[in-house]
């Protein structure tokens, strides 16, 4: 059998921590049937199209991890192509500690969450920042949103897959009010 796309998170010792726990049954029929995507669907498009915001998981070589926000106007978020994504990297708090994670490890994970909808995506994959591409980042820039660029983090997706809404608790997004 093919390594299921999950094995990106389903390592050994989780499979065996389900395994201990009743759960594994369900991921490896889950598995057999195809299991996770590999590729950005036109479903996992759109979703992403929508969102102004998400959250980017990195750790350095030694494995301490970091989460950070990162905003922008809807649909920051470009679908490149069919397993890869983009964003304009707007000048921050200029701690680059995402910066320097992925010089080292290029292991990289992104979260989106929709709470008015009650809906979550997880992606793994791998991750750099692309700071001499000129034209990345004309495919990327969004001209009426005011934020200093300062290079593109481009996402190569290994796989994602869409999270219960058990326990999410909704909360609106108020509208855009800007002129």
């Amino acid at each position: 059998m093919e390594t299921p796309v999950s094995d990106v998170a389903f390592t050994a010792s989780v499979k065996a921590a389900q395994e201990r726990r009743g759960s594994r049954d369900g991921y490896a029929r889950m598995e057999q049937r195809g299991g996770w995507s590999a590729e950005i669907t036109p479903e996992l498009a759109a979703f992403i199209s929508q969102r102004d915001s998400f959250y980017l998981g990195t750790a350095s070589a030694d494995g301490q991890p970091y989460v950070q926000h990162r905003g922008g106007p809807k649909g920051f978020v470009k679908v490149l192509d069919a397993k890869t994504l983009a964003l304009a990297d707007f000048a921050g708090n200029r701690q680059y500690i995402s910066v320097g994670n992925l010089e080292e490890n290029d292991r990289a994970f992104i979260f989106f969450m929709d709470y008015a909808n009650r809906r979550r995506i997880k992606v793994w994959g791998r991750a750099e920042f692309v700071e001499d591409s000129p034209a990345l980042l004309e495919r990327l820039v969004d001209p009426a949103y005011g934020a200093t660029v300062e290079r593109a983090l481009v996402f190569h997706v290994e796989a994602w897959d869409a999270n219960c809404p058990q326990h999410i608790t909704p909360r609106p997004t108020r509208p855009d009010t800007t002129p």
